[in-house]
């Protein structure tokens, strides 16, 4: 079982940047895939980019490419998200997501994932 902690979120302007952790619990983080998924209020639960258990694969929807770097850590156990020249629509609650462990590949669905952090709020004003 994995516990995760988000933070870095925070109200920025548009065009600033913000770089979100995610650090998890327990001894085999290396083994598990990895998401972050993103809450806008009235919407549903979005994907925003996934990285395998290696971080040697990630991919990023389409909103973000070249905005938003997904990367890891497994010394550190703990899974980032670059976040450049953000927009208001990106405004939103940020999670992260685990699948595992001994998960290979790269999943897209919040229902995909086994373990969920709490959140963190990242508010782009115009």
């Amino acid at each position: 079982q994995v516990q995760l902690v988000e933070s870095g979120g925070g109200l920025v302007q548009a065009g600033d940047s913000l770089t979100l952790s995610c650090a998890a619990s327990g001894r085999t983080f290396s083994s598990y895939a990895m998401g972050w998924f993103r809450q806008a209020p009235g919407k549903e639960r979005e994907f925003v980019a996934a990285i395998s258990w290696s971080g040697g694969m990630t991919y990023h929807r389409d909103s973000v490419k070249g905005r938003f770097t997904i990367s890891r850590d497994n010394a550190k156990n703990t899974v980032y998200l670059q976040m450049n020249s953000l927009k208001p629509e990106d405004t939103a609650v940020y999670y992260c997501a685990a699948r595992g462990p001994y998960s290979s590949g790269m999943y897209y669905s919040p229902s995909e994932y086994d373990y969920w952090g709490q959140g963190t709020q990242v508010t782009v004003s115009s």
